[in-house]
């Protein structure tokens, strides 16, 4: 069954863009997964094509409306699998949701599909997010102008995983997060570049030992760069699999 995305947006036209090319660009073209992008202001009630107004209790930036989402979000199921039947998650993307990781984009890729909402201005209604379950999601510490670059990022990251659509399958396996650890350096051809050798332990032929110098950057560059994933792997591997493998 082909995995379909839903996007619900202010900016339908910036959908597929980088989705359209490359690995996905491909898969879209031979229906791996489908793109269906709804605008939020065909569900506007007034002839202004209104989707948002003042918050309440006063403060900057305007807040996208309950009434408008909903309604929205009603006609992307119909149209989907019917509103009732709509096995997908919802996912509104916002700064205060919880960091997308791999291991959640990994059940994503194992699902139907997913219905992406795509905040802007100050935020939306909270009371639609508790009615419709909607689950908040971060890509990154940061505020953008909106949620379709974190909508694109997200699906860039579950439509790679989808059968068939990277060569091949364990592509994905040695990749950061992946274990819980950052990736290890890669290396090529010319192995001398500028007076900077490739690692002659990768050049030895000796595939455990190769395997044991990845595993122990690995280890070192997550160590150093992100403390955070380190502890959380060390918790559950209390004796981290390091190796006296050495090299230049």
């Amino acid at each position: 069954m082909t995995w379909h995305a839903t996007v619900l947006t202010l900016f339908p036209d910036m959908f597929p863009g980088p989705l359209g090319h490359s690995l996905a660009g491909r898969a879209l073209a031979n229906t791996v997964w489908s793109l269906d992008t709804r605008n939020l202001r065909d569900h506007a009630t007034d002839k202004h094509r209104s989707v948002d107004d003042t918050p309440c209790g006063g403060g900057a930036g305007m807040v996208l409306r309950a009434d408008v989402l909903d309604a929205a979000l009603d006609a992307a199921l119909d149209v989907a699998f019917g509103a009732a039947a709509d096995p997908r998650p919802m996912i509104v993307l916002t700064p205060r949701g919880r960091p997308l990781t791999q291991h959640r984009v990994r059940r994503l890729a194992a699902g139907p599909g997913v219905v992406l909402l795509c905040g802007r201005f100050e935020g939306i209604d909270q009371r639609v997010i508790e009615a419709r379950g909607l689950e908040e999601v971060s890509v990154s510490d940061t505020v953008l102008a909106g949620g379709e670059l974190p909508a694109m990022l997200l699906l860039d990251a579950v439509i790679r995983l989808l059968p068939g659509v990277m060569g091949a399958a364990e592509s994905a396996d040695d990749e950061s997060f992946a274990a819980g650890l950052l990736e290890y350096p890669h290396y090529t051809r010319p192995t001398d570049w500028q007076g900077r050798r490739v690692p002659d332990i990768l050049l030895s032929g000796n595939h455990a030992a190769i395997a044991a110098w990845r595993r122990e950057q690995s280890e070192k560059i997550t160590r150093e760069r992100r403390p955070d994933l380190w502890a959380a792997f060390t918790q559950h591997n209390p004796r981290p699999v390091a190796s006296p493998a050495t090299a230049p």
